[in-house]
């Protein structure tokens, strides 16, 4: 969370002393709102407004139809729930290098597509924009369809679109750790009709078609789904959110780049004592979020040495491959192949994923284990001083 104050409160109070704050009310339709001002600002034609990133995720594939005998294309490196959300609708997650970005490698990608592939997943992680060029191409030339995961990349863009309405779908997540939050929450876009329709069913299976007039105009048949609705309770903070999320971003995007500058001369390498440092490189440094300055280093070992003594001098990095359920090796469901409770909802064991690519092991994605071992990612803050900065690349030196 960076920002969050008496706008916010003055805001759930509104929504609260309404005494009608169910999503589908007369009062506020705090929800409904910040869903016209989600896309209004991304330029999205439908959205919806979930509990987490993961519903998000979740919904986009079943409203793209992708189900049980489907392969869905995931870096390696990304949060658990990428992965889960594919097997939460039958399908099999099929784990792919990521490139010096540490976003999806559209080369490894195109060599793991199959005629089962239905989907490919990049993930902007730390806000960092994917190569959308390249994976658009393949998606013209193998047909799949792409869902984006900007779940850490709220307000992100890519040669000023906004990542999450450049593929088929998108989604993204406000929980307490992103750029902007309700606590919990999330959010799905498109411009496609017919994913949007199953979306919204699937979404909301057990209220759509009971309260207010959301089924207006929709084609698909209903189905049985699940219930990621929130509250206006959630949609009062959202949209107070929203309103400072221009200011998070260029206050993230202008610190990161004033600690570049201070740290590398306006260049993209500086020598500390022995150890060579880089500044990982992007897809589209404007476009991106600016939540972390990503240094990388020749090895792992000059990466940990530099770790050290920054944190001997006071400044804190983080390395990507100790980050847990992030990096593929420690999603003990997926690699286990244990993909739901009961033996015959897994997908793992269902007869029409038995020929598809799940035959995982910890070393199956080698460069991105080797890239996550050799960055250090410093973390911004939107408060930073010109002083906090001189103090950080001081210390860095």
């Amino acid at each position: 969370m960076y920002r969050v104050g008496e706008k916010e409160i003055e805001a759930f109070s509104r929504a609260l002393l309404s005494r009608d704050f169910f999503k589908i009310n007369s009062a506020g339709r705090e929800v409904q709102n910040f869903e016209e001002e989600w896309k209004q600002m991304t330029g999205a034609k439908y959205a919806l407004t979930m509990t987490s990133g993961f519903a998000a995720l979740t919904s986009a594939l079943i409203g793209m139809g992708v189900g049980p005998g489907d392969e869905v294309i995931v870096p390696g490196y990304t949060y658990i729930a990428s992965a889960l959300a594919v097997t939460a609708v039958g399908a099999i997650p099929v784990i792919a290098e990521v490139d010096e970005t540490l976003t999806l490698d559209v080369k490894d990608v195109e060599k793991k597509i199959s005629k089962h592939t239905k989907a490919v997943m990049p993930v902007y992680i730390q806000g960092f924009p994917a190569d959308l060029d390249g994976l658009l191409s393949l998606s013209k030339k193998y047909g799949f369809k792409i869902i984006e995961d900007a779940c850490q990349a709220d307000g992100g863009q890519y040669h000023g679109k906004y990542l999450g309405t450049i593929g088929d779908a998108g989604a993204y997540s406000f929980n307490y750790f992103k750029i902007i939050t309700s606590g919990e929450g999330g959010a799905l876009v498109t411009n496609d009709r017919a994913i949007y329709e199953r979306a919204l069913i699937y979404h909301d299976a057990s209220a759509v078609a009971f309260f207010g007039d959301q089924l207006n105009g929709i084609e698909q048949p209903l189905f049985g789904g699940t219930e990621f609705r929130v509250s206006d309770l959630t949609g009062a903070i959202l949209r107070e959110q929203l309103k400072r999320m221009p200011g998070i971003l260029s206050d993230l995007r202008n610190n990161r780049n004033k600690l570049s500058d201070k740290f590398f001369y306006g260049s993209s390498v500086i020598k500390v004592g022995d150890i060579r440092v880089t500044q990982a490189p992007s897809h589209d440094i404007e476009g991106d979020c600016g939540t972390t300055l990503p240094l990388r280093f020749e090895t792992a070992s000059d990466c940990r040495a530099f770790c050290e003594r920054a944190a001997a001098h006071g400044v804190g990095l983080t390395v990507p491959i100790d980050t847990g359920k992030h990096v593929y090796t420690n999603w003990t469901q997926i690699m286990e192949k244990r993909g739901a409770y009961h033996p015959a909802m897994d997908p793992f064991l269902m007869e029409a994923n038995k020929d598809l690519q799940h035959n995982y092991t910890p070393d199956m994605c080698p460069r991105t284990l080797d890239l996550l071992s050799r960055t250090a990612y410093v973390m911004i803050s939107p408060e930073w001083t010109d002083k906090d900065m001189e103090f950080i690349a001081d210390a860095m030196k």
